[in-house]
C-alpha cells in the first residue's frame, strides 16, 4: 500500500508536464520562411520607338455658309434637301410674301401720290415764271415757288425709293444660293416663323476642302502654320499630305481643346463629312531613341511608379521610382530612373517586397526524343539469298 509520501513525486512530474504543454499552446509559432520566387528578368536598354501622335479628324469644306432670309416671315415652303448638290441661284426655301406685297403697293402708291404733287408744283412754277417775266409778280414769290417744286421732287425721290426698298423686302421673301455646293444641315422647317438671319439651310461651298481636328493643350504650342501634315483615310485608300493652315487662338469652351484646319493637297479627296486620322510630323517620334518597359513591369507605389530592380551579387530586388514620359504601343516610355543594362522584373510584380531573395526563372528547354536506331539485321549493299537457292547452290559446288 502506497503512502502519501509515495505519491508525491509523481504528482509533481504530472503538473510539470501539463505546465510545459500550456506554455507550448500559449506560444506564437514561428512564421513560415517566405519562399523564393523565381522571377523572369529583362534588361534595359535603349530602343527606337515605332508610334507617333494620331488624330482623328473630319473633312469639311473650306467654306460652309449658313444661309437665312434678310426678312422676317413664315416659311411656305423649302425645295433644299439634306444632303442635295445646288447651283447658284437656285431656289432653296420661300417665305409667306403677302404682307412684303401690300407694302409693296402701298410704296407704289405713295410714288403715284408724289409724281402727281410734283407735276402739279412744277407746272405752278411755270405759271408763276411767266408772269414774272410780264412783272406781274415779285421775285420772292418766284422763289416759294420754286421751293415748292424742289420739296414735291424730293418727296417724289423718297417715294421712288421706298418703292424699291418694298421691291427688295418682296423678293428677300425667296431664299436662293449664292454659290454652288451641297446642302449640309437644314436648320428650319416650313411653318416655322423666323427672324431675319435666323439660318436656315447649311451649305458647303465647292472647292478646295479641310481636315479638321483637335489637339489637348500640352501639344498646340509644337504645331504651327505650314507644317507638313499626313492623313490616311478611315475606310482606306491612298495617303494624303496637307499643310496646317489654322490653329485656334484659344481653346474651346467645353472640351478645352484647340482646333487645328489642315489643307488638303491632290485631286482625291475624302468626301465631305469623312473620318480621318492626322498625324503631325511635328508631334511623331519615331525613331527616337529612349528606353522603353512592358506595363507588367510596372507597379504603383505611392502616388509614383516604381519597378523592381534585380542585384546578381544578393539575389535580391530593391523598388527603383521611374518616371514615365508617355506610351509607344504597349510600352511604357521611362523618362527617368533607369540606366541601360540594369536588370528589371518583367512579370509578377505585385507578389514582391523590398529586399526579397528570388531566383532567376529559366524557362525549361524540352528536348525532343530521339527514336533508336533499329539494329540492321540484312546487308544493304548485298540482298539476300533465299534459303532453296543457296541449297542449290551448295549441291552444285560439290
Amino acid at each position: 500500500m502506497r503512502t502519501p509520501f509515495t505519491r508525491r513525486p509523481s504528482l509533481r512530474y504530472l503538473f510539470l508536464v501539463v505546465s510545459a504543454a500550456s506554455l507550448a499552446a500559449c506560444s506564437r509559432p514561428a512564421p513560415p520562411e517566405e519562399p523564393v520566387r523565381a522571377v523572369k528578368l529583362l534588361t534595359v536598354g535603349v530602343g527606337a520607338l515605332q508610334s507617333s501622335l494620331e488624330y482623328a479628324g473630319e473633312v469639311r469644306a473650306r467654306v460652309e455658309s449658313r444661309l437665312g432670309f434678310r426678312v422676317a416671315g413664315k416659311i411656305v415652303q423649302r425645295q433644299a434637301e439634306l444632303g442635295q448638290r445646288v447651283k447658284a441661284g437656285q431656289v432653296l426655301a420661300q417665305l409667306d410674301p403677302r404682307d412684303y406685297q401690300l407694302a409693296a403697293d402701298a410704296a407704289r402708291a405713295q410714288l403715284a401720290a408724289a409724281t402727281t404733287q410734283r407735276d402739279l408744283a412744277a407746272a405752278d412754277f411755270r405759271r408763276y415764271q411767266a408772269l414774272k417775266e410780264q412783272n406781274f409778280i415779285s421775285g420772292a414769290e418766284l422763289e416759294r415757288r420754286e421751293a415748292t417744286l424742289k420739296a414735291a421732287q424730293a418727296t417724289l425721290d423718297q417715294a421712288r425709293a421706298q418703292l424699291s426698298s418694298q421691291g427688295n423686302q418682296t423678293g428677300y421673301t425667296t431664299l436662293v444660293a449664292d454659290v454652288s455646293g451641297v446642302v449640309t444641315g437644314i436648320e428650319a422647317e416650313p411653318g416655322q416663323v423666323v427672324a431675319a438671319g435666323t439660318p436656315v439651310v447649311r451649305i458647303a461651298q465647292d472647292g478646295p476642302r479641310d481636315v479638321v481636328f483637335a489637339v489637348p493643350e500640352d501639344k498646340v504650342a509644337h504645331i504651327a502654320r505650314g507644317q507638313d501634315v499626313a492623313v490616311r483615310g478611315w475606310s482606306g485608300g491612298a495617303p494624303l499630305t496637307g499643310r496646317v493652315r489654322e490653329v485656334a487662338a484659344s481653346a474651346d469652351a467645353a472640351t478645352r481643346t484647340y482646333q487645328v484646319k489642315v489643307a488638303l493637297e491632290g485631286g482625291d479627296v475624302p468626301a465631305l463629312g469623312a473620318t480621318v486620322y492626322v498625324t503631325p510630323k511635328a508631334l511623331s517620334h519615331a525613331g527616337v531613341a529612349a528606353i522603353k518597359l512592358p506595363t507588367s513591369a510596372l507597379r504603383q507605389e505611392g502616388q509614383a511608379t516604381a519597378v523592381w530592380v534585380y542585384d546578381p551579387a544578393t539575389s535580391t530586388v530593391r523598388s527603383q521610382v521611374v518616371q514615365i514620359a508617355t506610351a509607344d504601343g504597349n510600352d511604357a516610355v521611362v523618362a527617368s530612373g533607369l540606366a541601360p543594362g540594369m536588370q528589371v522584373v518583367a512579370t509578377g510584380v505585385h507578389v514582391l517586397s523590398s529586399g526579397q531573395k528570388v531566383m532567376v526563372y529559366r524557362p525549361k528547354v524540352v528536348v525532343a526524343p530521339v527514336p533508336k536506331a533499329q539494329t540492321a539485321t540484312q546487308s544493304i549493299a548485298i540482298p539476300p539469298v533465299p534459303a532453296a537457292s543457296a541449297a542449290a547452290a551448295a549441291s552444285s559446288a560439290k
